[in-house]
């Protein structure tokens, strides 16, 4: 079970070394935090199906924290010693026990269900839900090694702790006034409403108080993720393709949350956990080479879907529109034009994509189509040997190749 190692040009983490302490933590308690995990999402799904919020936004929410909680548990049973694993499933075990929370506080004070005990925890409990998002960026800086990347960032990242502190008090500020005042109004979703008991600056924050922090947080929070777009153009080796993952995992995580934004589909939130299960493998190191075809397919896949869509839509408005075919025939005739251009287009675009983003599988297709065109003539097995021996080395660089050949007499 190694332990995180600093990656070259990277000083020790924070006072005295970060995973030293986190490296005393027994393994075994991930799986007690795991399952907590899974109890309390478990109960969370319940709890919003009583209180009638159960969604399609509820199914992405657990697709995300199961993602996030898994990952975080294999890293934390593989690597003790190495923060992010522990950070992940802190995530997901705060932000399921304010979902619980907060549907439990629906249930007591909108919906009537006086004899549920600890509603004014629940209450309390359900403002730690939102600021636990403020771990994911210090999972980013800290992204791969769990180790700080320089005094600059230490204080950069102390600051970030500092302000997610004053954020987090000044949410339980306002359900601790509304407590206090037993006037309590809750929205369907859970949130507090406006009402005599929030006038106080104190429990409802004036605008020069909360935006600057919050501003400074989310300023914060994308200087992490510019950090690491920086290192990456520095870095080589096993470290880039780590930063590669991760850049992969978060831009899938980004086009999910703006797709699902501007076209309202909630289901495309589940898109979100591609960012937890690439920073597994890039931790883990598990297929780490592959990223470069990852890209290259994705990228190309999703040029030929919107390719198609395009051309099915201009075909379908062309037939109906101006040819005032029917719509059922033009419906069909469409289909059978996309499927018909499907795998050609496929293969040009595939081939346009490996030529920019994953040149090294490209290269060995190239050179491997010239060996073939070179054995179509007549050649001495001597210079066949030499040739396939050069062409091997230039595609897959090995450290060493031997040639067999079998005589038959």
């Amino acid at each position: 079970m190694g332990q995180a190692q600093p990656a070259p040009g990277h000083g020790p983490a924070g006072p005295k070394a970060i995973a030293c302490r986190f490296g005393a933590v027994p393994p075994a308690l991930a799986w007690v935090l795991g399952g907590a995990v899974a109890v309390l999402a478990a109960a969370a799904v319940v709890l919003s199906a009583l209180a009638g919020q159960l969604s399609i936004n509820i199914t992405a929410g657990v697709v995300i924290v199961l993602a996030f909680a898994g990952v975080g548990l294999v890293i934390a049973r593989r690597q003790p010693g190495n923060p992010i694993g522990w950070m992940m499933v802190a995530f997901t075990l705060l932000y399921v026990i304010g979902a619980a929370a907060n549907y439990y506080a629906v249930l007591y004070y909108r919906l009537g269900h006086r004899g549920l005990p600890l509603a004014s925890l629940a209450l309390l409990l359900s403002g730690v839900q939102t600021p636990s998002f403020a771990m994911v960026p210090l999972v980013i800086l800290l992204f791969p090694d769990g180790r700080v990347p320089g005094r600059r960032w230490r204080w950069a990242g102390r600051a970030y702790v500092g302000l997610v502190a004053v954020m987090i008090a000044l949410i339980l500020a306002e359900a601790a006034a509304a407590l206090a005042s037993h006037d309590i109004r809750l929205s369907p979703t859970g949130n507090l409403t406006s009402g005599s008991h929030l006038a106080q600056w104190l429990a409802n924050p004036p605008a020069w108080l909360s935006v600057p922090v919050i501003g400074a947080i989310v300023i914060l929070g994308l200087s992490f993720v510019g950090h690491q777009v920086l290192s990456w153009r520095a870095a080589e080796g096993d470290r880039r393709q780590q930063l590669k993952w991760l850049a992969c995992g978060g831009a899938v995580a980004a086009a999910s949350l703006i797709l699902a934004a501007v076209l309202g589909v909630a289901w495309l939130l589940a898109g979100l956990a591609a960012l937890p299960l690439s920073i597994g493998v890039g931790i883990l190191r598990y297929r780490l080479y592959d990223i470069d075809r990852v890209i290259s397919r994705t990228l190309a896949y999703a040029l030929v879907t919107g390719v198609l869509a395009g051309v099915y839509a201009g075909l379908v408005l062309l037939a109906t529109k101006v040819l005032s075919v029917h719509a059922p025939v033009a419906v069909a005739a469409a289909t059978l034009a996309a499927a018909a251009l499907f795998n050609p287009l496929r293969v040009r675009v595939q081939r346009v994509v490996d030529r920019r983003f994953n040149r090294a599988r490209y290269d060995a297709d190239q050179t491997l189509a010239a060996f073939a065109a070179r054995l179509k003539d007549p050649v001495d097995l001597g210079s066949i040997q030499d040739d396939l021996a050069g062409v091997i080395h230039q595609a897959l660089e090995p450290s060493h190749i031997s040639v067999w050949v079998s005589h038959h007499d």
